[in-house]
């Protein structure tokens, strides 16, 4: 057929788009040349496209329901009454309920990223137009958007090319909300393959914000060796004007460096970040520094160090303005998703926005061009920082000790608290001069201000904890490696072997917010044991920061102490949320490159593929967000499991394997056809631990595959062994249903194994060439 050229977007088709796959057609400026592998017409997914791969899963990984209400209060009915049997009014049972608000929550966490990724696809297209081509790494990542080849079937070349990628994310977000209305889907198990979907979509959506602002922005391009740059509240040089940017959308960022180098003033201010913007601005200017991640945005503000304060979208406690006002700090809001009420101001002069800041007669304002954002920032934060002083709301010492003789023992605090902090005797202690209880609070404490909410006697406790804290914040100087995006084809060529057959133990991404049981230190000792060990690790967004934020036996932090390539023994901080994507677009890209399978619309082989041969296990041990959750459920459709920390199951469920033999660990030999034992590999899809020992533990396991080789098997064998021994205590119970043949056993534990197997009905078992797809047994395809 000859090429035809059709004038219309994604979003003006009306019908099913499958029937336009038949024609060689341009959609937007995406042309027959531009798509990958000539496979044959493939249609954008839709809703059940991959229903029952979904389904396959979901059958071996049932969900395991944890209700956080037994009501459901979405429609004038109710509130409906859900308990045990009981259905709701419109006939919705209390599974369906739960996988609804799992799906609602997935949606809200894609739509937050997708809406974040067109505002800055819009804006780089803006500054540097849709024929900037696409560079996420130059000639070392030739296969440089694996998610978007794999879901759209589309190989994006400029920054035009992903309009169309954005649009049909859009449109698939509107069918999933719409899934959630009072009297539509019902059943629980496709309520949960639409939360998948959601997954997948949201991971097109971060894939296409990264790869715009690395390419239009400058950011380091697949760079195993981008520059360190300082983190911790004690790398701010106080003397100077302070600038702090909060968010995730960072062009109003580089807006402020770009006016600073302009003005020759770089020197003189201090640019600061918390959250995602922070990474992402270092990414722009190493000179920058980051404070920390979500967790510590009360009490750097409280500290006062701040003299301008400026916000953009996600992850914004929503009382900054308030906490602003009383440290007298200036506040500028950046995006139309986070107005706080504020006056419109963009259309107004930089002067008299400056004016009405220094006069104090504005406290914040609304100001939507990034551009003017970095002038008015820079000229604000000049003025009022010899009028302001560092002005802070942290208690002196006297102060602290008056504060805490107010405190009437109540414990609504510790109630209060997300952690369940010794809070009230910490303060009694406090209440004597003895602030040693506070301190031992600062690690731990998440900064959410929930026990100040509590207070009765409405004392400012997270003042008080930082404030006893003092001396640990001028000591917290740490680093981490800019975010390098991408992970190149040669390093995927590399470890491509070693992964699939075992010989690297795993993948481990540490991802996700802040919402820690323990503190930022146990995801920094997490990675650096992993790391020992010889696997590959990768961090991301707040994780990516907490990873930095302590120093081993000889004062090197993670990034210093280890390799940013991606290989055994690495720690890959691949960047801010968004960055996620390079994470699952590595697992793909190590079966599109190293097993050199078709990538083009070919989400099921790909995902089977992973599932049974990748190692990959991903940990968000600080998950707290609805993004979170739907980063999460993009690696579950993809067979990689997620382990969460213990507020994770406020999520509502989790997806759970039974280990035992009666259980569906069957897959197809595609040797033969035959159906064979895999074994229970990977044992769970999303699992929440208790403690860090316990996550560690789970990790080792659930990097085990069917497609282990029996020297892969036992060098994972080997880790999962010694790290139960050593955290928990003896060999595993279930190390007999994780062994197939003898020469899984790993040599130095031989004895103590067979012990083991002795004492269990074991037998040997052959090893598959696994998969869960009949199609792609060899005989079937002709092979």
């Amino acid at each position: 057929m000859s090429r035809k050229s059709v004038n219309f977007t994604i979003k003006e088709i009306n019908s099913d788009l499958a029937q336009f796959r038949d024609l060689n057609i341009t959609i937007g400026s995406i042309t027959r040349e531009r798509w990958e592998e000539p496979m044959g017409p493939t249609p954008y997914p839709s809703l059940t496209t991959l229903r029952s791969w979904d389904q396959r899963l979901l059958s071996r990984y049932k969900p395991f329901y944890m209700p956080f209400c037994d009501l459901c209060c979405l429609c004038t009915y109710g509130k409906c009454d859900l308990t045990g049997t009981k259905k709701g009014a419109c006939g919705i049972s209390m599974p369906a309920q739960q996988s609804r608000t799992v799906l609602i929550a997935a949606c809200i966490g894609a739509a937050t990223h997708i809406s974040h990724s067109r505002d800055l696809l819009n804006h780089v297209i803006a500054t540097s137009g849709r024929d900037c081509p696409i560079n996420v790494g130059g000639t070392s990542v030739e296969v440089e958007a694996p998610i978007t080849r794999l879901v759209c079937g589309v190989k994006p070349e400029t920054l035009g090319d992903l309009e169309p990628v954005l649009d049909y994310c859009e449109n698939q977000l509107t069918q999933l909300l719409a899934v959630t209305h009072t009297g539509q889907e019902g059943n629980h198990l496709d309520f949960e393959s639409k939360v998948f979907h959601a997954g997948m979509i949201d991971h097109v959506g971060m894939e296409v914000a990264d790869i715009a602002q690395v390419s239009a922005l400058g950011f380091p391009k697949a760079d195993p060796e981008a520059p360190l740059c300082d983190l911790g509240l004690g790398t701010v040089d106080t003397k100077k004007p302070v600038i702090l940017v909060i968010g995730h959308n960072v062009p109003p960022a580089t807006a402020i460096i770009d006016h600073l180098k302009e003005t020759g003033l770089f020197p003189e201010v201090e640019v600061t970040g918390i959250c995602c913007t922070a990474l992402d601005v270092t990414r722009y200017s190493p000179r920058a520094k980051i404070v920390g991640p979500i967790s510590w945005q009360l009490r750097y503000i409280r500290s006062g160090v701040p003299d301008v304060i400026v916000i953009d979208e996600q992850c914004v406690r929503t009382d900054t303005l308030t906490e602003a006002a009383r440290i007298h700090a200036p506040l500028i809001a950046t995006s139309e998703k986070n107005c706080l009420g504020l006056p419109d101001m963009t259309d107004e002069t930089v002067d008299a926005i400056v004016a009405g800041f220094v006069s104090g007669k504005v406290t914040g304002a609304l100001i939507l061009d990034p551009e003017k954002v970095g002038e008015v920032a820079v000229a604000t934060a000049m003025a009022v920082a010899p009028k302001r002083k560092k002005h802070s709301v942290l208690p002196t010492k006297h102060q602290l000790g008056e504060w805490a003789k107010k405190c009437t023992q109540c414990m609504l605090c510790r109630r209060a608290c997300p952690n369940d902090l010794p809070i009230a005797q910490a303060i009694r202690l406090a209440a004597s001069g003895n602030l040693s209880g506070l301190d031992e609070l600062y690690d731990d404490c998440l900064g959410c201000g929930r026990c100040e909410s509590a207070c009765k006697q409405k004392i400012p406790i997270h003042s008080l904890i930082v404030a006893a804290a003092d001396k640990k914040t001028r000591e917290e100087t740490y680093c981490l490696r800019s975010g390098r995006g991408a992970i190149q084809d040669l390093e995927i060529r590399k470890v491509g072997g070693p992964i699939v057959l075992g010989e690297i133990p795993g993948i481990v991404a540490f991802v996700g917010c802040a919402n820690y049981p323990k503190g930022s230190r146990e995801v920094a000792e997490m990675c650096m044991e992993f790391a020992r060990r010889r696997y590959i690790v990768c961090t991301s967004g707040c994780s990516a920061m907490s990873a930095g934020m302590y120093r081993d036996e000889e004062g090197k932090t993670a990034y210093e102490r280890y390799s940013g390539a991606f290989e055994a023994g690495g720690i890959v901080n691949v960047g801010s949320c968004v960055a996620n994507s390079h994470i699952a677009g590595a697992a793909i890209k190590i079966a599109s490159i190293f097993a050199k399978r078709p990538l083009r619309g070919n989400y099921e082989e790909i995902a089977d593929y992973v599932y049974n041969r990748v190692g990959a296990v991903g940990v968000a041990w600080g998950a707290m967000s609805q993004k979170a959750a739907s980063i999460a459920a993009g690696f579950w459709r993809l067979g990689i499991p997620v382990v969460v920390g213990p507020h994770g199951t406020k999520y509502r469920r989790m997806l759970l394997g039974r280990a035992d033999k009666d259980a569906d660990w069957f897959v197809y030999d595609a040797r033969t056809g035959e159906k064979v034992y895999g074994g229970p590999v990977p044992e769970h899809l999303f699992f929440a631990a208790e403690t860090k020992e316990e996550a560690m533990v789970m990790v080792a396991k659930l990097t085990m595959r069917p497609n282990d080789t029996s020297r892969g098997r036992a060098n994972k064998l080997a880790n999962y062994i010694d790290l139960h021994k050593r955290l928990v205590g003896g060999i595993p119970q279930d190390v007999y249903r994780l062994v197939r043949t003898h020469a899984d056993i790993p040599l130095t534990m031989k004895d103590e194994c067979l012990l083991h197997l002795s004492g269990h009905d074991w037998k040997e078992s052959p090893i598959p060439d696994p998969t869960l797809l009949p199609r792609m047994v060899h005989q079937k395809r002709g092979d």
